[in-house]
């Protein structure tokens, strides 16, 4: 099995953009420091870069699924060669002087890069916040624009393909509320297989 240090350092070593492992201790990992702000972040204080976002996290993507897996790396959603990150957001990606630096690795696999897309699809179009009804609005908006971006840079139709297999594996989270998941349902039910 494939541990998070051995995993993030085999991305580094194969060019990805992800932070040098400096340190693994009993409390967790020491990672280089990156200066920037999270995608997310950068979202929320300019919503005009929306679309020029979806394609960057569309662009990581595919950089990110043309890399082998490293041997002993866990499989899900199938047979496939591709590393997926498994939670590849907004959120887990920073801004950084040099570029995007993609974070968290905790969730990554082996499998068919459909699937990957099909996970930030419904990490994108579930995500919950607590906003006025007119926050809720733009929000609503922007989410919209953001996911059908990224669909349309990242492959929607591998995708849908993999859409039940990735709510399987999101519905899992305990972190998840139960109106994300019904969200995510939704999703799965209007584009899956007919």
């Amino acid at each position: 099995m494939v541990g998070e240090a051995e995993l993030m350092r085999w991305v580094v070593d194969h060019g990805f953009p992800c932070p040098a492992v400096v340190d693994v201790g009993d409390e967790g990992l020491v990672m280089a420091r990156i200066d920037g702000v999270s995608m997310l972040d950068d979202l929320v204080a300019h919503p005009w870069r929306v679309r020029s976002h979806a394609t960057l996290l569309a662009d990581l993507h595919g950089w990110l699924h043309r890399l082998p897996a490293p041997p002993g790396l866990r499989e899900s959603f199938g047979p496939g060669p591709a590393l997926l990150h498994g939670d590849l957001h907004p959120g887990n990606v920073l801004l950084g002087p040099d570029g995007p630096v993609v974070i968290d690795w905790t969730n990554a696999v082996q499998g068919p890069p459909g699937a990957d897309v099909a996970v930030t699809w419904l990490l994108l179009a579930a995500g919950q916040t607590d906003t006025s009804p007119v926050e809720w609005v733009l929000v609503t908006t922007l989410r919209r624009v953001l996911v059908r971006s990224f669909l349309h840079a990242a492959g929607r139709d591998a995708a849908v393909a993999s859409l039940s297999a990735a709510l399987e594996y999101r519905s899992h989270d305990a972190n998840l509320s139960p109106g994300e998941l019904e969200v995510m349902r939704r999703i799965v039910a209007h584009n899956g297989p007919a």
